[in-house]
């Protein structure tokens, strides 16, 4: 199935990797993907890991879970959330990071498909909570790549860390530019 990965996003679409790669030294981590400005970032990335030979989950909104897609979302590795809950959401998927031996979840900072000017921050409480690395993945579709960044550790400077983030996906033009 790899071929296929391969030959779809390097051949077919153009597309290229650079950057980190040695996810074999990285067990746990939460990946950033951004900007998350189309539906297609999820085919891009679901080629890459396999591309990459990278084990990933993620986690969406619980109605990307129902029939008749359901079991497509599951068996890709995702998880269903409720976003409504009273739940410490950011405790209950920290805790999946020691429940497992290697755990990398995926998600977009952004929170949403619109342009935004300031990201979530559960993704960066989730790092931080369960002690692993940030690993930012740029959607590039200008230059039809995939930047990816060095495994990055949270620090005690919340604003710094987002400055620091932020830097690595500027001037990265989504699908959709005006979103990015």
């Amino acid at each position: 199935m790899r071929w296929l990965s391969k030959f779809i996003y390097h051949e077919i679409l153009g597309w290229r990797a650079v950057g980190f790669s040695d996810f074999d030294s990285v067990k746990k981590a939460v990946i950033i993907a951004a900007p998350h400005t189309h539906w297609l970032d999820f085919p891009i990335g679901i080629l890459l890991r396999s591309v990459l030979r990278v084990k990933t989950n993620f986690v969406g909104k619980s109605s990307l879970f129902k029939f008749p897609y359901g079991w497509i979302f599951r068996a890709l590795g995702g998880a269903p959330v409720q976003r409504h809950e009273n739940s410490n959401q950011v405790e209950t998927i920290a805790k999946l990071f020691h429940d497992r031996d290697v755990f990398r979840m995926a998600m977009s900072p952004e929170g949403t498909r619109k342009k935004v000017d300031t990201w979530r921050t559960g993704f960066y409480y989730i790092a931080k909570t369960a002690k692993v690395p940030i690993v930012m993945i740029a959607l590039d579709f200008e230059n039809k790549q995939n930047k990816i960044s060095e495994p990055f550790y949270t620090t005690d400077d919340k604003e710094a860390d987002f400055k620091f983030m932020r830097s690595f996906f500027k001037g990265v033009k989504g699908k959709i530019p005006e979103n990015s």
